[in-house]
Formats: C-alpha cells, sequence, structure tokens
C-alpha cells in the first residue's frame, strides 16, 4: 500500500528543491531522514517535514511499520509564481518572478515490493519459425 503527503506552495523555487528529494529519492525513510536533517540546503526542512509528515500518515492511518518504508517516489513541480517588478533605470521596470513549488511524496513498503518480485516469473516463450528466404528472381 501506498502512503502519499503533499505539500502546496512552498515559498523555494522547484530547482532548488529538486537538488535536495534527488539527494532522498529510493532511500529507506530512516536513511533519507538522517540525511535531510544533516543537510545544510534551506530546502531540506519543508521536505524533512514532509517527510515525517508521510510516516506519521503510514503510522496512524495504515498501522505500517516506519522501518520497512522507502521512498517510493518524491516530486517537486512548479506551483503558482508570484509576479512583481523591480524600478530600472529610465523610468522602466524589470519583472521578478517569486516561484513557489507543490511538493508530493510517496512512502512504500519494502517487503510489499519483494512479494511483487518474486510474484513475477519470466516466461519463456518458443521462438517463432524462421522463414526460409525466397531465392532471387533473374532479372531480365
Amino acid at each position: 500500500m501506498d502512503v502519499h503527503a503533499f505539500l502546496r506552495s512552498l515559498r523555494v523555487s522547484p530547482r532548488k528543491v529538486r537538488l535536495v528529494i534527488d539527494a532522498v529519492r529510493g532511500k529507506s525513510v530512516k536513511d533519507a531522514d538522517i540525511r535531510l536533517s544533516l543537510m545544510k540546503k534551506g530546502a531540506a526542512l519543508p521536505v524533512l517535514k514532509l517527510l515525517r509528515s508521510a510516516i506519521a500518515n503510514a503510522e496512524h492511518n495504515f498501522k505500517m511499520a516506519p522501518e520497512s518504508l522507502y521512498i517510493k517516489a518524491i516530486t517537486a513541480d512548479g506551483g503558482p509564481t508570484l509576479k512583481r517588478s523591480r524600478p530600472r533605470a529610465f523610468g522602466r521596470a524589470a519583472p521578478i518572478r517569486k516561484r513557489t513549488t507543490h511538493l508530493s511524496i510517496v512512502l512504500a513498503d519494502r517487503a510489499e515490493l519483494a512479494e511483487k518480485k518474486t510474484a513475477k516469473k519470466v516466461v519463456k516463450t518458443e521462438k517463432p519459425a524462421v522463414r526460409a528466404k525466397k531465392p532471387a528472381s533473374p532479372k531480365a
């Protein structure tokens, strides 16, 4: 069973958040928690809070053990952009785009992943018969 958690309109640009989430994608929850708590990036704290929220959702709502969870998917997508302007020379204005991020995280159980791998068995199929090539017809 997958556990989802979302964070909407985080006031950090998606590009900066992606640097943080790439470091924890696919890791176990315990390892990701340690990495995020020691990371010096500003976006690490909101991602850590989101991870802990997803862990709490798994424990409370689905009675899952946190030791067996891993990060199945984590994404940082662009949210609404706040548009501001900055005064420039000769009475002009330059745009300032204050970007926001929508974060989503999906946690899954390692035991379920192992069960799926053992359930999938490669079934060998027979190769189709090879056709004989037609002899080339002589050109007149």
